[in-house]
């Protein structure tokens, strides 16, 4: 039986937790993640196994730990659940960037679906993006001219990737080019997958002036792959606290604004 979207949502979160504790921690006992997230023994061992079986954390007699690369900053249920304050903050931060007239791409990231349920305050547009979340949330903006990017759909990030999205991505001119990524230090940009660092690489060359949207908890981080360095991207946005060391070296390189929940 399909479990009911609300049953969903509790389940996703719950294991939101699970993967946040294991990470925070390197790893957790059964008995642990039961008292951390307050439901049955047994319902615990069905998340672990579901998560085993991702590929998120790594399963051993007992307990849980996390694997040297997560694919849960991949997948696009997750990311739905998580920093939601910091998201809303910066795509209030990134819609002074935005005129009427404009043409946008946004990339996969939930992020920028937070800026793209922002975008009908601002006027005629034309949203160009890979996302499903994002069409789904424009397509019924009359304002809004929305083209969709194409390819082989990742049920992982709920967008559209592969050669022939890069493709139509490198067609594209655009005003301004929004993304996020997996990690950021002072001087370079990372994420985890190969493809997306190609995907996302090819919407900053496609925009004008591109702008980058991170959170506090991807600063100071890397991942297995470069994506750009950060001198690239034209401003930087990320939100509170960052490292003030981090923030001066990115100063010397590119214009960088820090916003809190709460306002800039």
């Amino acid at each position: 039986m399909t479990p009911q979207p609300a049953a969903r949502a509790t389940r996703q979160k719950r294991q939101q937790l699970i993967v946040d504790h294991v990470l925070a921690q390197g790893d957790a006992s059964v008995a642990e993640l039961t008292e951390l997230t307050g439901v049955s023994l047994m319902t615990v061992h069905r998340d672990i196994a579901e998560l085993a079986d991702r590929g998120i954390l790594r399963k051993y007699h007992g307990g849980v730990s996390a694997q040297p690369s997560t694919v849960f900053e991949s997948s696009s249920d997750f990311r739905l659940h998580a920093h939601s304050g910091e998201k809303n903050a910066l795509a209030r931060a990134a819609l002074d960037l935005v005129s009427p007239g404009m043409s946008l791409m946004l990339d996969d990231s939930t992020t920028a679906l937070a800026l793209a349920k922002l975008l009908p305050q601002v006027g005629p547009l034309t949203v160009v993006t890979n996302y499903r979340l994002i069409t789904e949330e424009l397509r019924a903006v009359d304002d809004i001219r929305l083209i969709g990017v194409g390819g082989e759909y990742s049920q992982t990030h709920d967008s559209w990737i592969g050669l022939s999205a890069l493709e139509m991505i490198k067609s594209f001119s655009v005003d301004l080019t929004l993304v996020s990524t997996s990690a950021l230090t002072g001087t370079m940009t990372y994420h985890q997958e190969q493809e997306m660092v190609a995907i996302k690489r090819a919407m900053r060359e496609a925009g004008s002036v591109s702008v980058l949207l991170m959170d506090h908890s991807k600063v100071g981080r890397s991942a297995l792959h470069r994506l750009d360095p950060v001198r690239s991207f034209d401003h930087v946005v990320l939100t509170a606290p960052v490292d003030e060391e981090v923030l001066a070296e990115m100063r010397k390189l590119t214009d960088v604004r820090v916003v809190t929940e709460t306002g800039a």
